[in-house]
């Protein structure tokens, strides 16, 4: 890795830091970047799952006002989130890299739909909370504890969009300011991630270049996102998150 693709995947480092904490998806940014220097699809992913460990701690910290009073809730949707990563980790290792060259362009243009439907998915929430009269379940219940044992697997797996989402699901399924759920999203990211990494740490190979400079870029990134969380527009992030997403599906696919 030359000077010039450091620097892009520091950038990259901190540009997912910072869109990981407000929306998710940073993987978008990171992954294209990493398989543009080289790497194969497989050690991309298990570099870029550790080295957005620290982004997605520095977010939670950043959003640490907004996670007071919610201890239960945390350490309730923590418990599956850690056995849903678990499970997806081990699924990327179990199965053959054919496998994840094939399914990862599902994956990311499923993950790009999602960054997409967020403003529909955030105003039937809305009209949902209009309507309903009724406080709901602190905690989600268990059909929120099912989505997130999914959904963590599949971030286990790959994570692309997984913040959204946790985002839509803990929307419909918990009264709470969006601004507080956000904030318990971070940390499942957390959980998610370090969860992957520590296995992927006895069983994978990974690019240490990769790693510690997405680490410094998304920890740097995770701080900026938490303060530009309530000022930056949403609409020019999802265009970025799009656009990036495209060149990677056009990369894994003629690549």
């Amino acid at each position: 890795m030359d000077i010039w693709e450091a620097l892009a995947v520091l950038v990259a480092g901190i540009g997912a830091g910072t869109i990981n904490t407000i929306v998710g998806s940073g993987t978008l940014i990171t992954f294209p970047v990493l398989l543009a220097v080289g790497l194969s699809p497989v050690t991309a992913n298990v570099s870029n799952a550790l080295g957005l460990v620290p982004g997605s701690i520095s977010g939670a910290i950043g959003y640490r006002r907004e996670l007071r009073g919610q201890r239960d809730r945390v350490l309730r949707l923590s418990g599956v989130a850690f056995l849903g990563g678990l499970a997806g980790a081990a699924l990327l290792i179990m199965l053959p890299s054919t496998a994840f060259d094939m399914i990862v362009p599902a994956l990311i243009a499923l993950a790009l739909v999602l960054v997409i439907a967020q403003p529909r998915l955030s105003r039937a929430v809305q009209r949902r909370r209009e309507r309903s009269g009724e406080p709901g379940h602190p905690h989600g219940g268990p059909v929120l504890l099912g989505g997130i044992t999914l959904s963590s697997a599949y971030g286990g797996y790959f994570g692309a969009a997984q913040g959204v989402i946790y985002l839509a699901l803990m929307g419909l399924l918990i009264r709470d300011d969006l601004q507080r759920i956000n904030a318990v999203k971070n940390i499942l990211g957390a959980v998610v991630n370090g969860t992957a990494a520590v296995f992927f740490l006895f069983v994978a190979e990974f690019d240490w270049t990769a790693v510690v400079l997405i680490a410094v870029g998304s920890a740097v990134g995770g701080q900026l996102g938490a303060r530009l969380g309530r000022k930056l527009p949403p609409t020019a992030l999802r265009a970025v998150i799009v656009t990036v997403g495209v060149a990677a599906i056009l990369q894994l696919l003629l690549g």
